[in-house]
């Protein structure tokens, strides 16, 4: 069985993977992406075959699908365990693509492609704001002969349940030409329950298939569904009215089983929709918003018709999305770098919910994932940035607005930017270190600086400073803050937080220069030409100031004071994408030939303190050569990592570089770093 990650459009049956014209690179991924959307409706396969282990939350929690097949009276396994020794159906392939995961099965005479598909297209910010997720099964006989199929579909009731004690109740939504069967917990605590490792108990998720596919339903407990198929080939005759009843009682499912009949060379098709609606996404300030999708009044039953509608539109545009984005990201940094970002641009999403403010302003807030579940951490808003400049600037710009919003509340008092909203879903006021009452481990020149650099970007893209122009106050006083404190930081934390405290951090201070750069060019963008010329020198000076304080010998230190030290001084590769000119040639040529020299199997540490290192400041670093073939030799040792860790979660951001264990951290938005060698030269 072989794992790809790079495909062509050749996405239909009767074209071999030798058609395909760029092969990935990534033989293992870590963890394969499913149905994916935002951080409570995402589910993975942390097994190289889908029939070896359950379905999973990112936490690793269950949240459970099983797939069946019969053919010819046969029973086998294809998604999830199964309490019957039934033989998992012989996977051939795997496909990850951006938007898709394609299974290619094949067994006794009959070829079965089964297609996960999240419609995250970039340009539709309805399509991102939706909990919807798309299973098809394409089945044709390759033998020559004619095989009776059937298929089996069941879904579980902890889709909707933070865990399987509470209790769950189900029953049908009544939609035109649609069989649609819905779930969700008892008591309904819509964001009452907040946190990092946690998944969803309110709502409801759905599962939906056209009546004109003649699907076979039923809700019940999952042994009496299952059993009924490998027996029968049918289902229980009703749904189970014991409703609600505990999850973990007879483990609810809504099931579908499709005759396809005798299936000959002909591709069969059918596919189930899977949708959830939150009711209610985000508590901001104590205003319950709805998913983005809602802003006009939408309903759960516009959103599965809609879709359902759509189904062949959209498989098509995320083929034709998915094939034009890997050829992008191939020719920009290699066919390891298309297998990264490949497998990176679903997780980026589900760490993110795209919501409305109340006159219906798209408002992006990340959860911090495996760490502390902090909701729109503007340290993780920066790592994640590059992926919507490249993607959509519109999406970057909804993620800065709701940090905004909150530093211009008199409850923000200090005279730097905030760390942090709240903690997912419940964004009403920072959490971190001192919160809003202290200074005791704020990250005062990190996100101040982080949220100058990101709003040039956004007035960057836009050719226009109207953005800035709005939030002009909170800019003044944060460049302000960098011109006092930013050259030499003073004891305090960065983003990499897990190092500790660290006084005269020379990568921050790299942070602080090309802020104060970004903020030259948003002032003479905004015609503000004596504050550009101030702050643009300024710049400049602390630039030079900085290769001199720095230096050491060949190369430049972690601290100002601490020699034979060093650091990635990730921060510097603004200053190339933008064009600032800070720095000079001669600083990336010696620190850029040192890196080489501390290069391990799995990447480049982060500093001289640990063998541990982050993939998108890695990334970040590799950007700045100025050689393609140091970019890739970068993206190798990554790839390289993926197919050797021990640890089965999604894409972990601070690994060992030579070890390639996981030191901490999982399913995180940050990963959309890496998309900045996208951002060009």
């Amino acid at each position: 069985m072989r794992i790809h990650f790079l495909f062509s459009l050749l996405l239909v049956f009767g074209l071999s993977m030798e058609n395909v014209s760029a092969q990935g690179t990534i033989s293992r991924p870590p963890a394969i992406p499913l149905m994916t959307a935002d951080p409570y409706f995402s589910v993975w396969s942390f097994t190289d075959n889908p029939a070896q282990g359950y379905t999973r939350h990112w936490t690793g929690s269950t949240m459970g699908i099983c797939l069946m097949i019969k053919i010819d009276g046969k029973s086998y396994r294809v998604v999830g365990k199964n309490e019957r020794s039934l033989p998992a159906l012989n996977l051939k392939q795997t496909i990850v693509a951006p938007t898709q995961t394609i299974y290619t099965f094949d067994e006794a005479g009959i070829e079965l492609r089964l297609i996960f598909t999240a419609p995250l297209l970039p340009d539709s910010l309805d399509l991102i704001s939706e909990d919807a997720s798309y299973i098809t099964w394409k089945v044709r006989s390759v033998d020559g002969a004619r095989h009776h199929v059937y298929l089996y579909f069941d879904g579980d009731a902890e889709f909707c349940l933070s865990n399987p004690g509470q209790r769950v109740a189900w029953g049908r939504l009544q939609l035109p030409g649609l069989d649609v069967m819905k779930m969700g917990s008892q008591r309904q605590p819509v964001l009452e329950e907040k946190g990092d490792r946690v998944k969803i108990g309110w709502g409801y998720v759905y599962f939906c298939s056209p009546k004109d596919q003649k699907p076979e339903s039923v809700l019940a407990p999952a042994d009496a569904a299952r059993e009924a198929f490998i027996e029968r080939s049918s289902l229980p005759t009703a749904d189970d009215f014991n409703t609600p009843s505990r999850g973990d009682s007879d483990w609810p499912v809504a099931a579908y089983v499709f005759d396809l009949g005798e299936v000959g060379p002909q591709v069969e098709e059918r596919f189930v929709l899977v949708a959830y609606d939150e009711i209610y996404s985000i508590d901001y300030f104590h205003r319950e918003l709805t998913a983005y999708w809602k802003r006009n009044g939408a309903s759960i039953s516009d959103l599965i018709t809609g879709r359902v509608n759509d189904y062949g539109n959209l498989m098509k545009a995320c083929q034709e999305f998915d094939g034009k984005l890997v050829s992008s990201i191939a020719e920009k940094g290699g066919k390891d770098y298309a297998s990264i970002c490949s497998l990176a641009y679903r997780q980026v999403f589900a760490a993110t919910k795209l919501a409305a403010d109340a006159d219906g302003t798209p408002m992006l807030f990340p959860k911090e994932n495996s760490s502390n579940g902090c909701i729109s951490t503007v340290d993780v808003i920066y790592p994640t940035a590059p992926f919507f400049m490249y993607l959509n600037v519109k999406l970057l710009k909804a993620m800065l607005v709701p940090v905004f919003e909150y530093s211009e509340m008199p409850r923000w008092k200090f005279p730097f930017a905030p760390h942090d909203l709240g903690t997912y879903p419940r964004a009403n006021g920072q959490v971190y270190g001192g919160g809003e009452t202290s200074e005791v481990d704020q990250m005062p020149v990190e996100e101040s600086g982080n949220m100058i650099i990101l709003t040039y970007a956004v007035c960057r893209e836009n050719h226009n400073a109207s953005f800035a122009e709005k939030y002009w106050a909170s800019l003044r006083k944060w460049a302000d803050y960098l011109k006092k404190e930013g050259l030499d930081p003073a004891n305090q934390l960065c983003t990499d937080d897990f190092t500790g405290h660290l006084a005269h951090n020379a990568n921050l201070s790299v942070k602080a220069i090309v802020a104060l750069g970004c903020f030259s060019k948003i002032c003479e963008m905004a015609g503000k030409a004596d504050e550009a010329v101030e702050f643009g020198k300024l710049a400049k000076e602390y630039a030079k100031k900085w290769a001199v304080m720095d230096l050491d010998g060949d190369h430049y230190k972690l601290a100002f004071d601490k020699p034979g030290t060093w650091s990635e001084k990730y921060n510097m590769v603004w200053d190339k994408i933008f064009g600032l000119n800070l720095f000079s040639p001669e600083v990336y040529k010696r620190e850029l030939s040192f890196y080489t020299t501390k290069l391990n199997k799995y990447g480049l540490p982060l500093d001289s303190r640990a063998s541990f290192t982050k993939p998108e400041w890695m990334t970040w670093v590799a950007t700045m050569y100025p050689d393609k073939k140091d970019f890739e030799m970068y993206m190798h040792t990554m790839v390289d990592y993926l197919n050797d860790t021990p640890n089965r979660v999604p894409f972990s951001d601070l690994y060992d570089t030579k070890t390639a264990d996981q030191v901490q951290f999982q399913a995180r938005s940050v990963l959309g770093g890496i998309f900045i060698q996208m951002m060009g030269k």
